[in-house]
């Protein structure tokens, strides 16, 4: 049986992509890796503080590793989120 713990992690995890905006970061980030919040907000035509909010939650789910360079932060997907979006496709 899987113990409480377990099911608080998982919940963590999945509540971290349940958002059509994230699952679009991740998608974007996907085929773009390295990209910084600006970027990603201008790719998708959100606001800067929106965009910082969900890659904030990306990265408490364990989902998207950052990278600091210089100034900018930049973006990659972890091995979890690669599953996770193929996962998404299969959803389709």
């Amino acid at each position: 049986m899987v113990k409480e713990r377990s099911y608080r992690a998982m919940e963590r995890i999945v509540k971290g992509f349940a958002n059509h905006r994230r699952l679009q970061i991740l998608d974007l980030i996907k085929r773009s890796p390295e990209l910084s919040v600006e970027e990603i907000s201008t790719r998708l035509k959100i606001g800067y503080e929106n965009a910082s909010d969900h890659i904030r939650k990306l990265a408490i789910a364990g989902l998207v590793m950052k990278r600091h360079e210089g100034r900018d932060v930049r973006h990659k997907l972890t091995p979890r989120a690669q599953n996770i979006l193929t996962f998404c496709k299969t959803l389709e």
